[in-house]
């Protein structure tokens, strides 16, 4: 699937896609166990739009909270020195 496709699905959209692209790398993992190697190349590209979705579903979620205005805050950097061994 494109990704200007997945961008103009809606957020209950995006679930079931991905719920189908879930339902379909199982179904296909399974045939493999079976023997069956048929799908190989389905399967990347069922991993990939999963991706995607993800992708499109987080800018969504950070660009609602952009809105708050939260602030990431890098960890302090320690000024502990180490021991040397001998």
């Amino acid at each position: 699937m494109e990704l200007n496709k997945i961008r103009n699905l809606s957020d209950d959209e995006l679930k079931s896609e991905q719920a189908k692209a879930a339902e379909q790398i199982f179904r296909i993992r399974f045939q493999q166990s079976l023997g069956n190697t048929e799908g190989i190349k389905k399967l990347r590209t069922l991993k990939l739009d999963i991706a995607r979705i993800n992708t499109v579903a987080r800018e969504r979620e950070l660009a609602a909270g952009s809105n708050d205005a939260v602030k990431v805050v890098a960890p302090a950097k320690s000024t502990r020195k180490k021991a040397k061994k001998d």
